[in-house]
């Protein structure tokens, strides 16, 4: 498996993420699609940034009962992206379902991954707001293993997991790891973070890259530092 950089493309308009895409000329680098642009836009902007040439990972973290999110895996998987996740919270029999609405008549299907704890998230208000009160690094791994047992591809987690995630589930297991800054940089509203080549030693598949690379001022030459850094 190789190691990716995904670049999230949050953004609140088709207009503003084509004019930051075409930057890139030459270049089809791995993008997410969050909730903010997909809201925006619809489905249309899948298909366009698909017709591109680009990979996806949309980024919806679908959360509901079985059945609902059976439906609407069924819908995504009509997109032809290369990624989609959902929320570990939701239980494996939300996340087999998951599995069964996103696959395809021919067998084929999207890389689904399991949102575990977000990195916003710490320890302090996970035992304030959820009331889990035990330690996040076993909620993690304990949603991590679900997400296995349910058939799920890998996880989405902070740096900090992602080396003990491949140990838990297999190095085959995929750990994809936003909450990535460089060592110059701001964390932003992110707790548990990481720099791009940290994550590279401790085992990420893929880095999702947010503002590092869209707020720069040069969001190529970020994006190639990005590369350097983690893949080399």
């Amino acid at each position: 498996m190789g190691k990716d950089v995904i670049i999230a493309c949050d953004f609140d308009s088709a207009e503003k993420t084509f004019a930051f895409l075409d930057k890139f000329e030459g270049k089809k680098p791995f993008v997410k699609i969050g909730m903010e642009l997909y809201y925006a836009e619809g489905p249309q902007i899948v298909r366009e940034i698909k017709r591109r040439g680009h990979k996806i990972f949309l980024d919806l973290k679908l959360h509901d009962i079985p059945n609902t999110v059976k439906k609407g895996m069924a819908v995504l998987s009509r997109l032809d992206v290369d990624m989609t996740n959902l929320h570990a919270a939701g239980t494996k029999n939300m996340m087999k379902a998951a599995i069964e609405g996103l696959t395809r008549e021919d067998g084929s299907r999207p890389m689904l991954i399991a949102v575990t704890q977000l990195t916003s998230t710490d320890q302090e208000s996970m035992e304030n707001d959820l009331l889990i009160n035990e330690p996040i690094d076993k909620v993690v791994m304990h949603y991590a293993s679900c997400a296995k047992d349910a058939g799920l591809d890998g996880v989405v987690c902070s740096p900090l997991e992602a080396g003990k995630v491949h140990e838990r589930c297999g190095a085959g297991f995929v750990t994809v790891t936003p909450g990535v800054r460089f060592a110059d940089g701001d964390v932003g509203d992110q707790k548990r973070v990481m720099t791009p080549a940290e994550a590279k030693r401790i085992g990420s598949d893929y880095i999702v890259v947010g503002r590092p690379i869209t707020a720069a001022e040069d969001p190529v030459a970020a994006y190639e530092r990005c590369c350097r850094e983690f893949i080399g």
